[in-house]
This record gives C-alpha cells, sequence and structure tokens, in this order.
C-alpha cells in the first residue's frame, strides 16, 4: 500500500467556508498552561547579542514575534530583547548617552539581561489559572515572563516558555495592539468582565 492509497487528494469544494475557532480559545479560570508558549512543542527565536538591531527588528517581523531570546555562542540565555527595546525610545536614550547613532548599537545594548528576568517555575504554572498570570504580568508591569524548568537530560535550569500579555488576550477574543501596556491589561480586564 503506497501513501497515495492512504491520503487521497481531491479538489476543494465550491462551497467549502474556513474553519473559525471559538470566539474565545481560553476564559480566566482556564489552566495558564493553556496560554504559555511552550518552547518543547514551538522553537524560541532567538539572536546573539552582538547582532545589530536593525537585525533583531528584521528577524523580529520575519518570525512573526515581538520577543527574542538573546544567546551565547554556547546557547546559554543572556537576555532577551523585545520589539519595544528596539521601537520605543530607549535606542535614542542610549545613543545620546553615547555620543553615537542608533544604527550602531547592538542587541546586548539594549536588551534585559539575565539577571534581571523575572521567571515563573513551571511546577507553580501547572497549578495556576490564566487570571493568575495575568495578575502576576500586571504586577510586574510586564509584557512577558518567562517560563522556567528542570532540563531532564542535564539537570539544568533552562527557559522552558513564556507567557505574552497579548498572547493571552488573543486567546481570550481581545484584539491588543501597541505597546501601551496599561491599555493592553485594561482591554484584557473589560474582556474577562463581560
Amino acid at each position: 500500500m503506497t501513501l497515495a492509497d492512504k491520503v487521497r487528494a481531491h479538489k476543494l469544494s465550491p462551497s467549502a467556508t474556513l474553519c473559525a475557532s471559538g470566539f474565545n480559545l481560553v476564559g480566566a479560570d482556564s489552566p495558564a498552561i493553556e496560554a504559555m508558549t511552550d518552547f518543547a512543542r514551538v522553537n524560541a527565536v532567538s539572536i546573539g547579542a552582538e547582532a545589530p538591531v536593525d537585525e533583531a527588528n528584521a528577524r523580529m517581523i520575519s518570525r512573526g514575534v515581538r520577543l527574542l531570546m538573546v544567546v551565547g555562542p554556547d546557547e546559554r540565555v543572556l537576555g532577551l530583547i523585545t520589539a519595544r527595546d528596539i521601537l520605543g525610545e530607549k535606542p535614542m536614550q542610549v545613543a545620546q548617552a553615547r555620543g553615537g547613532k542608533r544604527s550602531e548599537l547592538t542587541v546586548g545594548d539594549l536588551m534585559t539581561p539575565v539577571g534581571s528576568l523575572d521567571t515563573l517555575h513551571l511546577g507553580d504554572v501547572l497549578k495556576a489559572r490564566v487570571a493568575d498570570v495575568l495578575d502576576a504580568l500586571k504586577a510586574l508591569g510586564r509584557q512577558h515572563i518567562l517560563v522556567e524548568d528542570i532540563d531532564p537530560v542535564t539537570g539544568l535550569p533552562r527557559v522552558r516558555g513564556l507567557f505574552s500579555a497579548t498572547h493571552i488576550g488573543r486567546l481570550l477574543g481581545v484584539p491588543v495592539l501597541g505597546f501601551d501596556l496599561p491599555r493592553t491589561f485594561a482591554e484584557i480586564e473589560a474582556a474577562l468582565a463581560n
């Protein structure tokens, strides 16, 4: 039996419509893990600290993400950089403080270093609800928070995934756009209240 015998192609029906998922894919009381981007299932998009900021921006656009993990040559996490870091006021402030140009800045100049990154432990995430993660993001004033666990092979800590307020908003059916974090949380909270 060949593959063609198991799976046969045919022409799309002229009356076919596009399948639409439910409006809300998660709710406030849904398990938090349902809203996590799990790096065991989805490849994390990364970049080196020495890369120019314009390259980081282009990588975000091409991969459809707003956050890059910054890694060293040994794949050890050095930090992260977000679209807000690249497109906000920070690049001009850093360039002016150094007496240089924005085009001369690297990812390492703008990234949030690993020592400043807040994380949640996967064990806690498995017991949490989506609303709990949103509360944590709001309390920290962050758009993103990483999730950490222990690699079962090496026994060392690893970044297992992340939560994004924008992604959670989309899963809740809220069209969240832009960098205005207070507005993002207000829109999400309004959707949860309905």
